[in-house]
């Protein structure tokens, strides 16, 4: 059975825990790593049932015949996380096929409202640990062939102002795609990265969800799981002749121009 790391599973309502029990129904084993102070610190909060219990409950969705969930805690914005992860996916598993680098530090803040401090951490969380976590997938000895899937958030389709660190930082993560992909491509390793357009995941407010709906071409947010299908094609064989692009699946958000709200 394969081995995929899913990053950024922390709550039972985000993309993350989605792409975890997909790709386990796959199925696979799943080494699923969160942070909950992260979101303890952000307007919509820390899954109730804390870390340990996202992923008790995961395990408990999955059918029979199942891969296996593990989980570790980790602060991506160590310099060293990234290692430790690999190498305890590793421990448990043996060798990993899939990465899905998921995880993103947010922040808010335009121009005027910029730090240093704001700015390197998300660096630190968005991009480096990104990268540091492919380098370590692609050290693997034993590893033939591969799949790295990584995240954006439309920042190469719309701009972002009010929420420059994350929005910089994560537009660098469609920026480097090709890039990682060129060099792996001949160990058949793709690298592809994932626009999912706007998600309900519960940082909207009730209001938002309804204009944006009303907005939307399909009249209605993405859901986790949307992302998730795209996800597990891209982690399986049928999708090895892709690589070094960035997809974009939102039900036609990025290209509603011209399209009336709905009333």
């Amino acid at each position: 059975m394969k081995t995929a790391i899913v990053t950024g599973v922390s709550r039972r309502i985000g993309i993350g825990y989605a792409i975890a029990r997909r790709l386990a129904a796959a199925p696979m084993n799943v080494f699923v790593c969160s942070w909950e102070p992260h979101d303890a610190g952000q307007d919509w909060g820390a899954d109730p049932l804390g870390a340990e219990g996202v992923v008790a409950a995961l395990r408990e969705e999955l059918p029979e015949g199942a891969g296996q969930v593990e989980h570790l805690a980790v602060d991506l914005a160590e310099p060293g996380a990234p290692g430790r992860v690999v190498a305890a996916a590793r421990e448990r598993f043996g060798r990993v096929e899939v990465l899905v680098a998921n995880h993103a530090r947010s922040a808010e803040g335009g121009l005027g409202e910029l730090t240093a401090e704001e700015l390197d951490l998300c660096w630190a969380v968005n991009v480096r640990a990104t990268l540091l976590l492919v380098q370590e997938f692609a050290a693997q000895a034993d590893l033939e062939g591969g799949r790295v899937i990584t995240f954006t958030s439309g920042q190469h389709l719309e701009p972002m102002p009010t929420e420059l660190p994350y929005s910089v930082t994560k537009g660098a993560i469609e920026q480097m795609t090709r890039s990682l992909a060129a060099p792996l491509s001949t160990r058949g390793i793709t690298v592809n990265c994932v626009n999912p357009g706007p998600v309900d995941t519960g940082y909207a407010s009730p209001e938002d969800v309804v204009e944006l709906a009303r907005r939307h071409p399909q009249g209605r947010w993405g859901t986790p799981e949307d992302t998730a299908r795209l996800v597990g094609w891209l982690a399986g064989e049928e999708s090895g002749w892709v690589t070094g692009q960035t997809l974009v699946s939102d039900g036609g958000w990025s290209i509603r121009t011209g399209v009336p709200p709905r009333a």
